[in-house]
């Protein structure tokens, strides 16, 4: 059966295969795999490609599996064959191709198993366990719904699967108090590159536990977490204010990350944008509401090419009195250097503020931006080169802007468990800076290539300056890239592949480990 498969994987790439052969060898297939789920040969298009629309590829096959036992089968057949890999996809919101298999089977994550959820009590609270391909908007929804509970941590975007953030790190406003996604889990089930279904956390198999958190699929797939939740509010009171110099922006932002609980905002992030008039890098972008009026004069009120809003929000209940609400708020602004009148605010109801993306998911989908090609660029800057970081890449590269949200907040590094497989730079303190570019396909802009040439560029005016800096995301197409990402964490990362994935089988799409030949 493997040789037969072999054949179609690597004689017929120029000779499409007819529709009877494709369900015959599907069917033949599923019975060897012994699937409970489908293989599809034909509606495989999706598969290979992502978000970011930058890379293609031809998976040979998708999985629909029916949850952790097809997963482990089709791992276990892929490990007897020569040359096939295997990729977990969630909702496809990679931007290089990490998860895509070129010739290779792609497990569609999404269809592993209905979002259920089942509430776990702790020593010191709750957790929730759920499927590792739900998206976690319907977490969310399911949680504060049947429970009247939620997550701790986030991302900006829900419209991601559970397996995959945790996978990568998972990071958004609240990451300055919880810690990223990674940091929020007490238990995971893992199918590995053996094959074997493992369960595991802290106490229980807690190398596989940290390797896979922020391991970037290397070691294995993810099919359950056990997510940690509290209480969900009903409401938030949405701000952004602005400043005109860089250094009253970062002494805010850190102060604002760095106080204790009931001393700060539940939610803390900042962006830069244009000082014009532009209506997607201007200040338009920092309206809160449409009825929300700019005053001209802001547009004059400074020389500098950017600004820079912080963005941070309070969770209330619909109970609390409003005056108490009001002077809690005004006393944590009265702390904050903004520019005068620069203030813009909203109440807004919490499941709508989680899911606040997806109301410009919504629209970029109707202009036609969410399917073009996005050129992101995600890196993780130390606090001791952030002011650099401004000075050469977002006052003179990126004065004009990028289409698109410029993020830069900064996240305390004590939130964060340093036996996960994530990389940060030094520091007590670090930004994430987030350029999320957005191409029109309707009007006159940089093409992507050259949008890509820029994200180059920025890396290496940063490499020649001596910023501290790792990618978020990280995407490599070389050996020596990968090794002076990981630097003297390198060598544990290739053990923990020998152990867990030693044939080199899954994520063959962050292109670090090339599959192995099985005699």
């Amino acid at each position: 059966m493997i040789a037969y498969l072999e054949h179609f994987v690597h004689e017929n790439d120029s000779e499409p295969m007819l529709q009877q052969q494709h369900e015959e060898l599907a069917t033949t297939l599923c019975q060897s795999m012994d699937l409970e789920g489908t293989i599809d040969y034909r509606s495989t298009a999706y598969a290979g490609k992502d978000f970011g629309g930058l890379h293609a590829s031809t998976p040979f096959a998708v999985v629909r599996p029916s949850g952790s036992r097809d997963i482990a089968s089709v791992i276990r057949f892929a490990l007897r064959s020569p040359n096939l890999t295997v990729a977990a996809r969630g909702n496809g919101h990679s931007i290089n191709g990490q998860a895509m298999a070129n010739r290779g089977l792609v497990i569609d994550m999404k269809r592993s198993s209905e979002t259920v959820i089942d509430v776990v009590r702790l020593d010191d609270g709750y957790a929730v366990d759920v499927g590792g391909g739900a998206l976690w908007e319907d977490v969310l929804k399911r949680c504060v719904s049947n429970f009247g509970l939620s997550p701790r941590s986030w991302t900006d975007y829900l419209g991601l699967t559970v397996g995959g953030t945790l996978s990568n790190a998972g990071v958004s406003g609240q990451t300055f108090r919880y810690g990223p996604q990674t940091s929020n889990v007490t238990e995971l089930e893992v199918v590995t590159g053996n094959g074997d279904t493992v369960i595991c956390s802290d106490a229980q198999n807690s190398e596989l536990y940290f390797s896979v958190l922020g391991g970037l699929g290397q070691f294995g797939i993810i099919t359950r977490a056990r997510v940690l939740v509290q209480p969900a509010p009903n409401m938030v009171r949405w701000i952004r204010v602005v400043y005109s110099e860089f250094a009253e922006f970062t002494r805010d932002a850190e102060s604002l990350t760095t106080r204790p609980e009931g001393e700060s905002f539940d939610y803390v992030e900042g962006f830069v944008f244009v000082n014009s008039d532009d209506p997607v890098n201007g200040w338009p972008s920092v309206l809160l509401d449409p009825d929300q009026l700019l005053d001209p004069v802001f547009l004059t009120r400074s020389a500098n090419p950017v600004l820079y809003c912080l963005e941070v929000a309070l969770h209330y209940s619909k109970g609390n009195c409003s005056s108490t609400v009001e002077t809690r708020i005004e006393r944590l602004l009265g702390r904050l250097r903004f520019m005068e009148d620069a203030l813009f605010q909203v109440d807004i109801g919490y499941i709508d503020f989680l899911l606040r993306v997806k109301e410009a998911e919504k629209q970029a989908k109707v202009n036609g931006i969410w399917d073009a090609p996005h050129p992101w660029l995600n890196l993780f800057v130390s606090k001791a080169s952030i002011v650099d970081f401004d000075r050469f890449v977002f006052k003179k590269i990126l004065k004009d802007g990028i289409g698109g949200p410029m993020l830069v907040y900064p996240i305390p590094r004590n939130k964060w468990d340093e036996r996960t497989s994530v990389v940060l730079p030094d520091g007590d303190i670090f930004y994430i800076v987030a350029l999320l570019r957005f191409t029109n396909p309707y009007q006159k802009s940089p093409s992507v290539r050259d949008l890509v040439a820029q994200n180059h560029e920025i890396i290496q005016v940063c490499v020649r300056n001596g910023l501290d800096f790792k990618l978020y995301l990280p995407h490599y197409n070389t050996e020596e890239g990968w090794k002076q990402h990981f630097g003297d964490r390198w060598s544990r990362f290739v053990e923990m592949k020998s152990r867990y994935d030693p044939m080199a089988i899954l994520a063959p799409g962050q292109k670090i480990f090339t599959r192995h030949q099985s005699c």
